[in-house]
């Protein structure tokens, strides 16, 4: 009788679906941006201004997208794609030069469960043109003889052979010896010798690391930035930035990972390889980004912030991030 029961059992089991994935989490929120420029020193000739634009992608949809200005300006894609404002003045203003950016925008939880499960379907996506780029070089994240061979003893420590296998090693290691601390100075800039050298850091640190790592090792990786939205819903002032990054294999497609997330909830360890949540809104991608028109200054490191020139010198910009959460948007 045990063993009916138990054939009867199996039987029962074998015949259920399978369990369908539940469908990505997401929010959908306003989100204004205002950027102050003050009345520039006597003699200058000139004043710009760059603002990034929140664009739409699989995970993020931007509409009614307002923009109140003291000028008139342009909008318009780097070689990335990464929208942005740019205002020039006819003249020198006489008082501060304003931009005013509302949206309303939905962000999707970014799931590729092809990161963690063989038999899941792989990530869809148009093919990146900039797949090339995603292997060279940072100005902050060089891809020296000293790189690669960090890189290769941590995949080669963990017994990694493909891809996968080894953005999971770089993952892994990154999460295990990095922690997430602000204290003192050089953390912030993603510079990659000071992660490593440190051993602690924000965001730009840690997938300093894991980007550079993947790219001395051939895996593709590219950066992105935007601002992080509290977990709880309701309406506030964003204080800082977030960066996080994607590796690619022909596998997967892209991967989406977070590993200062990660080191700041161990509990999501597992989650944030293969997952960003719903709680953030993208800016722009890569780094060393030249702007639209182009900047008399050098590349920007990373583009989150407004950035302004006077007589081709950057001035500071004053700036707020305000948000409120759609009742019913999930």
């Amino acid at each position: 009788m045990k063993l009916l029961l138990l054939a009867t059992a199996a039987l029962l089991t074998a015949a259920a679906p399978a369990t369908r994935p539940l469908a990505p989490r997401s929010r959908t929120l306003v989100l204004t941006c205002r950027a102050t420029v003050p009345v520039p020193a006597a003699g200058t000739k000139a004043v710009e201004l760059w603002l990034p634009v929140p664009h739409s992608d699989k995970s993020q949809d931007v509409r009614d997208l307002k923009i109140e200005a003291s000028a008139p300006y342009t909008v318009a894609p780097d070689q990335y794609g990464n929208q942005m404002l740019h205002l020039k003045p006819a003249t020198v203003p006489t008082a501060p030069l304003t931009v005013t950016l509302t949206a309303l925008i939905t962000r999707r939880e970014h799931l590729n469960l092809r990161a963690t499960d063989d038999h899941a379907p792989a990530e869809t996506e148009a093919r990146d043109p900039n797949l090339s780029r995603w292997l060279a070089p940072d100005r902050l994240v060089p891809l020296d003889f000293k790189i690669k061979a960090q890189a290769q003893e941590v995949v080669d420590k963990a017994g990694a052979k493909t891809d996968l296998q080894k953005a999971r090693a770089i993952y892994e290691h990154v999460v295990s010896t990095v922690t997430y601390d602000k204290t003192g100075q050089g953390w912030g800039r993603g510079d990659i010798y000071y992660a490593c050298d440190a051993r602690r850091g924000n965001c730009t640190d840690f997938h300093a690391i894991v980007i550079g790592y993947c790219r001395a090792l051939g895996i593709p990786a590219r950066f992105s930035i935007g601002l992080p939205l509290p977990a709880e819903r309701g309406k506030g002032e964003i204080k800082g930035y977030h960066c996080w990054a994607e590796f690619f294999t022909k596998e997967t497609g892209w991967v989406p990972v977070d590993a200062s997330e990660a080191a700041k909830n161990p509990d999501k360890r597992n989650y944030f390889f293969g997952a960003h949540d719903e709680n953030r809104v993208e800016f722009t991608r890569g780094r060393d980004l030249t702007l639209v028109p182009k900047q008399a200054g050098p590349p920007l490191n990373y583009f989150v912030y407004p950035y302004a020139e006077a007589d081709g010198q950057p001035v500071e910009v004053t700036r707020t991030y305000t948000f409120e959460d759609v009742a019913g948007g999930k």
